[in-house]
């Protein structure tokens, strides 16, 4: 199944979709909680250095923008032009143009667009479930960490997560069964197929891509399943810290709808 190739036209075709989704309850919560969760790690500025980051599979540059803020050179890269395009308008309107790069490229093809040991801190979030071969994406991403004081953030969909969604929002028992052993699903923004991963599976991946983790946070436990009578807009602030809570529990990591993964280049990684 080439997922790259119909990412590529989701993205490409109707990127405004998913800009709009990041303004929802939802996306922000998304979005917000593993901000909050890379902030724990960002490694600290070296005297007049400003640390490098690269935001793969960028999107609309939310992440990107806010890394530039706390004093960050970011590169957004993504494979879609109209992403790049919401992305560079971020840039602008938070006017930190002078400290964002964009660049036009495939995420499966690092090795040809960046020199090894480029960048203090990587982020991956939600590009995994995209990619056919996902352990060879995070092999390469890996050999452009600096050092072994870089972080690497990586967010993907959970397959316990899926799981209950199933169950618990669209009360689908059978969809509930089939996605126990089910590496793919149909994601709702766009109607494709994305890739699921299992907690043991994450952890085989980054281990194989000479990763050593150092800090597995659950991303939305419990908001999608909250009853009408709780507000996502008032209630927003609430259930963002609640949910941090809940993400650092290890016994709610893998239900979570979304896995985070921090991870640091092991010391002697060659």
């Amino acid at each position: 199944m080439d997922t790259t190739a119909q990412a590529d036209n989701r993205f490409q075709s109707d990127a405004g979709k998913y800009a709009a989704y990041l303004q929802t309850p939802e996306g922000r919560l998304r979005l917000d909680l593993a901000f909050a969760n890379l902030q724990e790690f960002l490694p600290l500025r070296q005297g007049s250095n400003f640390p490098y980051a690269i935001d793969l599979g960028c999107g609309s540059g939310a992440s990107a923008v806010r890394l530039a803020r706390l004093g960050f050179h970011v590169t957004m890269l993504d494979s879609s032009q109209a992403m790049l395009d919401i992305a560079q308008l971020a840039a602008v309107d938070a006017a930190i143009v002078d400290k964002m790069t964009l660049r036009y490229g495939d995420v499966s093809k690092l090795q040809n667009q960046f020199n090894f040991a480029s960048f203090d801190v990587i982020l991956c979030h939600n590009v995994l479930e995209y990619i056919d071969d996902p352990v060879a994406v995070l092999c390469d991403a890996a050999r452009l960490l600096r050092d072994s004081s870089a972080i690497f953030s990586i967010l993907v969909r959970s397959q316990a997560g899926e799981v209950l969604k199933a169950a618990i929002q669209a009360g689908d028992l059978a969809a509930a069964e089939n996605a126990l052993d089910s590496e793919w699903a149909n994601e709702s923004l766009y109607g494709g197929k994305v890739g699921l991963f299992a907690l043991d599976k994450m952890r085989n991946l980054i281990k194989a891509a000479s990763l050593k983790i150092v800090a597995e946070r659950g991303v939305r436990i419990i908001a999608d399943y909250l009853p009408s009578k709780v507000s996502r807009d008032e209630e927003y602030q609430r259930i963002f810290e609640l949910e941090r809570k809940l993400g650092r529990r290890e016994e709610f990591v893998a239900s979570a709808r979304y896995m985070q993964f921090l991870a640091c280049p092991l010391k002697d990684a060659t």
